[in-house]
């Protein structure tokens, strides 16, 4: 049986000071992960050590960073190195982020090279991917997700993909108020699920743990969890409060049971 995970992106929310108090008000509450259920935070860069660091009081809990490059040096003004990553205590790293390939030209090229290069230092990749609202409207959309679900793994090793996470984002529904309803969501995780079937093996596609990475949070987090093949979420906005949180862990915790 997968865990399910629930992560949270902050994207660029949250200075140190901020970060610090969230760990401080949620371990009032969680003192250690519940079995069955992954937990993580992904803060901005100068917020990782005081995640890190606060985060420790709750037992199990994790975090990663939002990007990195795929070099190890080098004259990449602004970037981060998955040493330095690793340096602060953090275990994973997003790869791929719709916004990251809407604003800062990311391609499935980097994708893949960064996706190597996390497996290689020891963090596990939350690899997204996902289509836009026309993509999906022109029945383009499991073409989209195929070819960055192919193009992310290529050259990863079948003993390395259980190293990796997935996170299906519906572009059209991240911020934007609307989410996808969770027949569509289970429609599109089981087909990733099946694209790695095709290019690993079942027990390799059975393993992997799948995301749902479109404005979940608590209202609805429930009837998404209780899909077959969706196994928690990237969650954005939801995520920045400790009671919102909290409670999409709880969700997960009981479903587990």
């Amino acid at each position: 049986m997968r865990n399910f995970l629930i992560a949270g992106n902050w994207k660029m929310n949250r200075n140190a000071a901020e970060t610090a108090t969230f760990f401080n008000e949620l371990s009032a509450d969680l003192k250690k992960v519940p079995n069955g259920v992954d937990v993580l935070i992904c803060p901005v860069y100068t917020s990782l050590q005081a995640a890190v660091e606060t985060s420790s009081k709750i037992n199990g809990f994790k975090i990663g960073a939002q990007n990195m490059h795929f070099e190890d040096s080098g004259a990449f003004t602004g970037e981060i190195t998955a040493d330095m990553i690793r340096e602060t205590g953090a275990d994973y790293v997003i790869i791929g982020h719709s916004e990251r390939r809407q604003y800062f030209a990311e391609t499935d090229e980097t994708v893949n090279k960064k996706t190597i290069k996390a497996i290689d230092k020891g963090l596990i990749p939350v690899i997204c991917v996902g289509e836009h609202l026309s993509e999906r409207k022109e029945n383009k959309h499991f073409d989209v997700v195929k070819h960055q679900v192919v193009e992310a793994y290529k050259n990863v090793a079948t003993g390395d993909v259980s190293k990796t996470v997935i996170a299906y984002e519906p572009v059209w529904a991240i911020g934007t108020g609307e989410t996808a309803t969770s027949e569509q969501a289970q429609e599109m995780h089981r087909f990733i699920r099946s694209e790695m079937e095709k290019l690993y093996d079942a027990n390799t596609a059975n393993a992997v743990q799948i995301l749902y990475g479109g404005s979940m949070k608590p209202e609805n987090a429930g009837e998404l969890l209780e899909c077959e093949d969706v196994d928690g979420g990237l969650i954005g906005g939801a995520s920045l409060k400790p009671d919102s949180f909290l409670k999409m862990i709880k969700t997960a915790s009981e479903l587990k049971k």
